[in-house]
């Protein structure tokens, strides 16, 4: 089991030089560059706060009365945890068909492409939540150990999105239609989590389908650790720990399987 987790770790250096000439190619000839990652989340907020907090004010037990910062910060937590699903999955489908050459005429371990597209993700997801911290650190609720927590909640998160981006990749070579559902599926994901509102604010019935949303625990648990300066929940952890685990393997098993007929297709 551990040699599968770390199957795609002995390309390491290939990673992290198509990872960077990634983030760096985005903003190549850009006038503001790489500060685009801190700018778009902070835009994002302010009109998302103003819609959900001031148009159609959402319902948050607990934190009405203190006030519309405390309502911004965690609505911004919310969506760093989805931003980072979306940036990953919504390149999943054209990961392989966009690089035909790497298929086609060169040697080239396939299964890196999976991680250069998370840490892409990570490095956006990264600037923002270093706002968040800052900002709750000084305005909000103020800096606490427990945020020390946070790679350990996140870490289980970015196993997941690896095995789905590696099933989701290789589906997307042969069925081309995919492109199409993952955008929708990514909003529902954000509007099906807590990331506008909390589990509580939704039916008692509905409550425990919530789980099954990818986001919910690293957003809840994102949440408790920065904002209530509690330690993690372990055992919710362990248990979404272990099903990131199986999400990884699978996702690699798949992919490696057909990547075998990638040539063919494209």
């Amino acid at each position: 089991m551990l040699t599968t987790v770390a199957h795609s770790w002995r390309h390491g250096p290939l990673i992290r030089i198509l990872a960077w000439r990634d983030i760096s190619g985005r903003y190549r000839g850009s006038l503001l560059g790489s500060f685009w990652s801190l700018l778009t989340p902070l835009l994002m907020l302010a009109v998302f706060t103003f819609v959900f907090g001031v148009v159609a004010p959402t319902r948050w037990p607990g934190v009405e009365e203190q006030g519309i910062g405390m309502f911004a910060l965690r609505l911004l937590a919310g969506m760093v945890v989805h931003g980072l699903l979306a940036e990953v999955l919504s390149r999943a489908p054209a990961l392989v068909t966009s690089q035909p050459n790497y298929v086609t005429k060169v040697v080239f371990p396939l299964e890196v492409l999976g991680w250069v597209s998370l840490l892409t993700g990570i490095f956006h997801a990264l600037m923002a939540l270093v706002v968040l911290v800052v900002l709750d650190g000084v305005f909000g609720t103020g800096f606490s150990w427990t945020m020390l927590a946070l790679p350990l909640v996140l870490l289980p998160y970015a196993l997941l999105l690896v095995g789905l981006v590696w099933l989701v990749s290789a589906l997307g070579v042969f069925l081309r239609d995919l492109a199409q559902l993952v955008g929708p599926l990514v909003m529902v994901c954000m509007f099906l989590g807590p990331v506008f509102y909390p589990r509580e604010a939704m039916p008692a019935a509905a409550q425990p389908w919530l789980a099954l949303n990818p986001i919910t625990v690293p957003v809840e648990q994102v949440r408790r650790v920065l904002f209530d300066a509690q330690w993690p929940q372990w055992d919710v952890v362990a248990q979404y720990s272990l099903v990131s685990v199986a999400v990884y393997v699978f996702g690699l098993w798949a992919f490696s399987r057909l990547k075998k007929g990638f040539a063919d297709v494209l």
